[in-house]
């Protein structure tokens, strides 16, 4: 998530469509990863034992609110089975939010190279908000191989008639990247992705990456040569970047109900579809 790809967003065009709206057939994946939050498994910096760490691994934290550690009035809850962030302004006036990651700077955590990735989510209403679902290159720190970024949902909250979704190719110190974007209309009215939960995945093969909403393809990218290793999910609500943030609801809130990750399992058959017929 870089505050540079934002000056790319005005100048994106419109998506065409995937080939008729493709819908993700999860009978030939098997879940390795399934995060359905009933409780919380969350450490600062380095996972020891735990699911996720509340920072990015690589120190890299962004936005216009202090991603802060799990604590008890920290951002993160659990309520009805699902994990609520929360972004409100501290005593000080100063805005906290929180981010979770499966990886940490050593390396550690999950990580899966090809496979479908989803997180299932409500999100906030309110300009200045910025809640996302992501996936990271995974590898330590001290590696400086380039790195892969694919953005499968950024929504900006004073826009509720579209999200973004990026791929990013990032190189040793930033000096150089790759990076394309789309604009992806959500479904009429607009807002009405803030009215319910909706199901936000990517598919990544050898071949392509694919992007969904609600398990419908909405735009395809060739996958980089630079994609040499596993990837890992992040979801987070920040806040800006660059938006006004004055009139951003105090507090507010991402719900998310799950984070799973699929592998492929061309033999097997998903807990997702119907069992075979006898």
């Amino acid at each position: 998530m870089k505050l540079a790809q934002l000056a790319l967003l005005a100048a994106v065009a419109l998506p065409q469509p995937v080939a008729a709206a493709e819908v993700i057939d999860l009978c030939a994946y098997k879940p390795v990863f399934d995060e359905a939050f009933n409780d919380l498994s969350v450490a600062p910096k380095v996972l020891n034992g735990a699911r996720w760490i509340s920072h990015t691994p690589w120190n890299g934290d962004f936005g216009d609110a202090r991603f802060t550690d799990n604590a008890p009035a920290g951002p993160f809850s659990i309520k009805d089975g699902m994990l609520h962030i929360t972004a409100r302004k501290d005593e000080g006036g100063k805005w906290r939010s929180g981010l979770l990651a499966a990886s940490d700077g050593t390396g550690a955590g999950f990580g899966l190279r090809y496979g479908y990735f989803e997180a299932r989510m409500s999100l906030p209403p309110g300009p200045g908000l910025w809640p996302a679902f992501w996936l990271v290159t995974q590898r330590p720190n001290t590696d400086k191989t380039p790195n892969v970024e694919i953005d499968v949902i950024e929504y900006y909250g004073h826009r509720d008639n579209t999200y973004s979704a990026a791929l990013h190719v990032w190189y040793k110190g930033e000096e150089q990247k790759r990076s394309t974007h789309t604009v992806e209309r959500v479904p009429v009215p607009a807002g009405s992705l803030l009215d319910s939960f909706h199901t936000y995945g990517v598919r990544v093969t050898p071949e392509t990456i694919t992007y969904y909403l609600d398990r419908k393809a909405v735009w395809q990218k060739p996958t980089p040569p630079e994609l040499t290793k596993p990837l890992y999910p992040l979801v987070n609500l920040a806040l800006g970047p660059g938006f006004p943030i004055d009139k951003t609801p105090n507090p507010s809130v991402l719900v998310v109900d799950y984070v799973r990750v699929y592998a492929p399992n061309p033999s097997g058959q998903s807990a997702d579809c119907p069992a075979p017929a006898k």
